[in-house]
């Protein structure tokens, strides 16, 4: 992640995808840009790898503390550089 923020909200009330769009709002009128990317431990996942919260791609991160969201816009790679 180039561009990233730390949000925090621990409400076990508020679901996932709305403490992301919350986040993401929020990233959009600080840096300008749109997330695209949101990393949270994978307890806020249940068992899934990864899930979408409107165009955001949500996965796990063991090193996002819970009640953490670590949101920003994905690193893309040029073609061929991988």
């Amino acid at each position: 992640m180039n561009t990233g923020m730390l949000w925090f909200d621990n409400d076990p009330k508020t679901a996932l995808d709305q403490k992301v769009a919350e986040a993401a709002d929020y990233f959009r009128k600080k840096y300008g840009q749109t997330p695209d990317l949101c990393l949270v431990h994978p307890s806020m996942l249940a068992e899934e790898t990864q899930r979408q919260a409107g165009k955001i791609t949500v996965r796990p991160w063991r090193t996002v503390t819970p009640g953490h969201l670590w949101i920003g816009v994905d690193e893309k790679l040029p073609l061929g550089a991988d």
